[in-house]
């Protein structure tokens, strides 16, 4: 095997092709080319290797007599030497060629090389009798390139992305360093504070956006974070107030997210201005309140005639039992009167009272519009009320209604005119429920408390048709309603479920024992302790000589002008009595001088009354007695009209309303008079309790 190291020296005009290097430069040009930086190979015309360097050799991964003298077909790949071929005839033609590019080495894989070959003269003015080929092989610097830039390119799009992002977004962002100055401050968090970026960049979100009572908490809870890395607020959403730029308070939703990625510590805040949910959130309030205020509407025509069927059977009771009682009385007049069948008698008149009074309650408050009013209530009253108040309408429809309750029922903190909504609904649907049912149609009501789950449970079960299948899960959506039209509205099981949540228990639909509907009510077994009865005047011991001044009395019921005349009375006040606003005028007006305003210390007037009403006789008084005008009282059983509601909102007066007890009475006029009586000089003994 011949090579340029063991040729002899050939003369310069090249007659041999074999020999290109004289052997008197051969070590210089063994020492040059083994000395490149990179591979380096030297071809004859013929396409032979006749020399490559050691980088070359290695590159190549073949023997040393595998590569020197052989052509080089033999050690490049054939996808290899095609793509050289080109460029050896424009090198082998006298030019010089560079090339930086991919080459495919097949097994070897794609490499980057920087390459310049060019033509080998053994005079420079000689043929060309080979090329010289040194090239550097860059790939691994170029893969590092590209990286650099994929990297490049992709954060540069991840921040684009970021940018996007964050200024479309709808919730305000604010980004802030360890030290809490803002570093970023979104488009959102500009309409939603009123800052602009310029603004707030630089400057320290507690003095932004955060209340000053809340400044301690924000610095001593952003160093313990950095400190400990604990922390109760960060990945935690919380709602809390903000202030805006002009110094207004909002509601707002905050959520705080670490979000360092190098190291400078950084957290945004993500925050959500609530303005809009909180009014969403009243509207709703709002229009829940006014389909409950509807629902009860639409029952109280059902219940007109059952209420005034009702409230004749106790008055009857009272009657009669008057009669009785009097009649015993002169019966007995002459000698020992039997104390024992009057006190029954008289038991039996103040049970019939009581009933006519609750009958007469629940009709109003559940006529009322008012804000729900939670009190320690017995749920065991409620619901005898509910039953008592629609058992003439049962009894009517052949329904026989079953109330079982559990002695010794716990106190909850209730609203009970809602509760009694949602069991008159419930006893309604029941009743419309059992109108298509021959035979025995009965209604069960209980009333229970269980130990195992915390609440105390009211199931109303009838043993009507029940409930299809298929549309149980729609019971109670808001207007779903199975009657015919006309007969409901589709929002009573709607809104009695709304009531129960918000009192913390469920309304749920079940299958009742005698095979129809039962729905059961779960309340939270909260026991509260049993308020004490707000204290009353008792009797007052009165001594004749005493005078507290006079109190006058204006209603056009005689038995109830007398009533209140007999309570004043026995408080120590003189009673002055007049049937109407008219008479009362006159009254007033001559047979009380004008001056003499300690005489008349209050007045107790019903509103509405033929012949000068309540409201007309205050519009006199504030142009004739305005001493007065500021002590008068009134007395109604029905504040419904809007006209009365009217006049008490606009005059302030207090108001009392029937059906009253002696003790209500006493009460309402010391709260009435209060310092305008007399001092009572004369007074020896009058012991009050208030």
């Amino acid at each position: 095997m011949t090579s340029p190291l063991d040729t002899p020296e050939i003369a310069p005009d090249g007659g041999d092709n074999a020999s290109l290097v004289r052997l008197s430069d051969l070590g210089l040009f063994t020492a040059l080319f083994q000395s490149i930086p990179g591979r380096a190979v030297l071809l004859d015309s013929g396409g032979i290797c006749r020399f490559a360097n050691q980088e070359f050799i290695d590159f190549i991964g073949r023997g040393r007599d595998e590569v020197i003298d052989r052509p080089v077909q033999d050690f490049l790949e054939p996808i290899v030497f095609a793509s050289y071929a080109p460029l050896m005839e424009r090198v082998f033609g006298g030019e010089l060629v560079r090339r930086v590019a991919w080459v495919d080495y097949g097994r070897l894989g794609k490499r980057y090389l920087e390459e310049v070959i060019s033509p080998y003269r053994v005079d420079l003015t000689g043929p060309v009798v080979g090329c010289f080929g040194v090239g550097r092989d860059l790939t691994d610097m170029k893969r590092q390139e590209m990286e650099i830039v994929r990297r490049t390119q992709a954060q540069m799009e991840a921040e684009a992305y970021h940018a996007a992002i964050v200024g479309t977004a709808l919730d305000g962002i604010v980004v802030v360093d360890e030290e809490g100055t803002v570093v970023d401050f979104n488009p959102a968090a500009e309409q939603i504070f009123g800052y602009r970026k310029e603004e707030a960049i630089g400057r320290s979100i507690a003095e932004l956006v955060i209340p000053p009572e809340f400044h301690t908490a924000h610095l001593a809870g952003m160093r313990s974070y950095l400190a400990s890395g604990i922390t109760r607020v960060i990945g935690q959403r919380l709602e809390l107030p903000a202030l805006l730029a002009d110094g207004t308070r909002i509601p707002i939703e905050l959520a705080i997210t670490d979000v360092t990625r190098g190291e400078r510590r950084l957290f945004a805040a993500h925050m959500r201005d609530l303005r809009a949910t909180k009014r969403a959130e009243e509207e709703i309030k709002r229009q829940r309140n006014a389909l409950h205020q509807k629902e009860k509407l639409a029952a109280l025509g059902s219940l007109l005639a059952g209420v005034a069927h009702e409230l004749n059977n106790p008055l009857s009771v009272v009657t009669g039992q008057t009669m009785l009682l009097r009649e015993q009385v002169l019966k007995e007049a002459k000698g020992l009167p039997s104390l024992e069948k009057v006190v029954q008698r008289c038991d039996r008149i103040e049970t019939a009272a009581h009933r006519c009074a609750r009958i007469v309650r629940s009709f109003l408050d559940m006529a009322r519009q008012r804000e729900a009013e939670r009190r320690a209530t017995n749920l065991a009253d409620v619901a005898r009320e509910a039953v008592e108040l629609l058992g003439y309408n049962m009894r009517a429809s052949g329904v026989k209604v079953v109330l079982t309750i559990e002695p010794g029922l716990p106190r909850l903190m209730l609203d009970a005119g809602q509760i009694h909504q949602v069991l008159l609904n419930l006893l309604v649907n029941a009743q419309q429920a059992l109108e298509e049912t021959a035979g025995d149609r009965r209604v069960t009501v209980s009333v229970a408390s269980d130990a195992d789950r915390g609440a105390v449970m009211i199931k109303v079960a009838d043993n009507g048709p029940g409930i299809a299948e298929n549309i149980r899960s729609r019971i109670f959506d808001p207007f779903f309603t199975t009657k015919p039209q006309g007969v409901g509205t589709g929002i009573g099981l709607a809104v009695s479920r709304g009531l129960i949540e918000a009192h913390g228990g469920t309304l749920e639909l079940g299958a009742g024992p005698d095979g129809g509907a039962q729905f059961t009510i779960q309340l939270p077994l909260e026991e509260v302790a049993v308020e004490a009865p707000p204290p009353g005047l008792q009797e007052d011991v009165r001594d004749e000589g005493v005078h507290l001044g006079s109190v006058l009395i204006i209603d056009d019921e005689p038995d109830i002008a007398g009533l209140l005349a007999e309570i004043a009375e026995g408080i120590g006040y003189a009673a002055m009595v007049a049937h109407s606003g008219r008479e009362a005028q006159a009254l007033l007006a001559h047979a009380v001088p004008a001056g003499a305003t300690a005489d008349v210390v209050g007045i107790l007037c019903d509103i509405r009354m033929p012949d000068g009403d309540g409201p007309s006789l205050y519009n006199w008084l504030l142009t004739h007695r305005p001493d007065l005008a500021s002590r008068i009282g009134f007395i109604s059983g029905d504040t419904l009209g809007p006209s009365a509601g009217r006049f008490l909102a606009r005059s302030g007066c207090p108001l009392i309303e029937k059906p009253f007890t002696p003790t209500d009475v006493r009460a309402f006029l010391g709260a009435l008079i209060g310092d305008a009586a007399p001092p009572p000089e004369t007074l020896e003994t009058r012991r009050t309790e208030s």
